[in-house]
């Protein structure tokens, strides 16, 4: 029987023996108190969840021993990574470079896997498993053709959302847009808001945040831009606010991405190219002043505005000011560099 401790630490402490502490990067062990090499403490999911899931802590704890009991329970295997299949509600975009994952595939190779990922028995499927987390362990495994070290358990979706939750919140490395996806796929699945909320460690003003965002943007103009690390909340909201308040944004911001430099561009670029899309240019002051001639009568008018003047001339004199304008061009040029000191 294992010992229920006190309802006041945090929800991370509580699902400690489910929650493989680990380093994607590195692959390496971490101590069992929870502290880095360095000795510094690993991030931790904030008490507030407590309140975000408006559940009591009594049943926080017995949520908590059993998920502990079938982790104890599951031991260790080496699984065929054929057999696995990613997480139903995948909450990974693409990344820009794959220079991280292939430094984990040459670790894999060279050290061996250090630290086993977790999955949990197909629902349909017999004889599969669906990853709970340790996507990128399972790739590289999978691309090197050898067998992925697994503890393998038995979850229904909302504990594997909670663990899969718990284990990004450690990590504390998934993009804003990340988040709002993995709750778009939760709500889509059936997943209880309580179980949303518990698996990203927020409350329901930010749950609500994040499913705006995700009805404004089509999943593919998302995934199209891509995971966009340094792109936050605020300017996600604005992206999503604007395409709703014009209809004709999204297709702007649409035939923005698939241009041919878009492809090429960080997603953070791609994402500042989106913004720009969608915000409407302002008009150009434009500065208007009447031509008179000796008499001070008006013969036309001269219109300025950045990049752009535009003169014109009454009928009579067109033809002749044209001439004129053409021959005095090159020395009027001339004057003007002299003035910018360029002469």
């Amino acid at each position: 029987m294992i010992a229920k401790r006190s309802g006041r630490k945090s929800i991370l402490a509580n699902f400690g023996a489910f929650s493989q502490p680990k380093a994607e990067a590195s692959d390496s062990f971490v101590p069992k108190d929870h502290s880095s090499p360095s000795g510094q403490p690993l991030a931790r999911v904030g008490a507030g969840v407590i309140g975000a899931t408006q559940r009591s802590l009594a049943e926080l704890r017995e949520e908590r021993d059993s998920l502990r009991a079938l982790v104890d329970a599951g031991g260790g295997s080496e699984l065929d990574p054929n057999l696995i299949d990613p997480s139903p509600f995948p909450d990974r975009l693409p990344d820009d470079s794959d220079t991280e994952f292939e430094a984990l595939k040459k670790l894999i190779l060279d050290e061996g896997q250090k630290v086993p990922i977790q999955v949990r028995r197909h629902p349909i499927s017999e004889g599969r498993y669906q990853v709970v987390y340790g996507h990128r362990r399972w790739r590289a495994a999978l691309e090197l053709g050898i067998k992925v070290r697994a503890t393998v358990l038995s979850l229904s979706d909302s504990e594997l959302v909670v663990a899969q939750g718990i284990e990004n919140a450690a990590r504390q490395d998934l993009s804003w847009i990340e988040r709002a996806l993995f709750a778009w796929r939760m709500d889509a699945a059936g997943i209880k808001a309580r179980d949303i909320r518990a698996a990203l460690s927020i409350d329901d003003p930010e749950l609500a945040r994040l499913r705006s965002v995700c009805r404004a943007l089509p999943v593919d103009v998302i995934e199209t831009i891509g995971r966009a690390p340094r792109v936050g909340r605020p300017r996600w909201v604005a992206l999503a606010s604007a395409v709703s308040e014009d209809p004709s944004a999204l297709a702007r911001v649409q035939r923005t991405l698939s241009s041919d430099k878009g492809l090429l561009l960080s997603s953070d670029e791609r994402f500042k190219h989106a913004l720009a899309a969608v915000r409407k240019p302002q008009p150009q002051s434009r500065d208007e002043k009447e031509i008179k001639g000796p008499a001070g009568r008006v013969v036309g008018k001269a219109t300025f505005s950045s990049g752009d003047i535009k003169i014109s001339i009454v009928t009579e004199y067109a033809s002749a000011f044209s001439n004129f304008v053409e021959e005095e061009l090159p020395m009027l040029m001339e004057r003007f560099f002299v003035r910018e000191g360029e002469g």
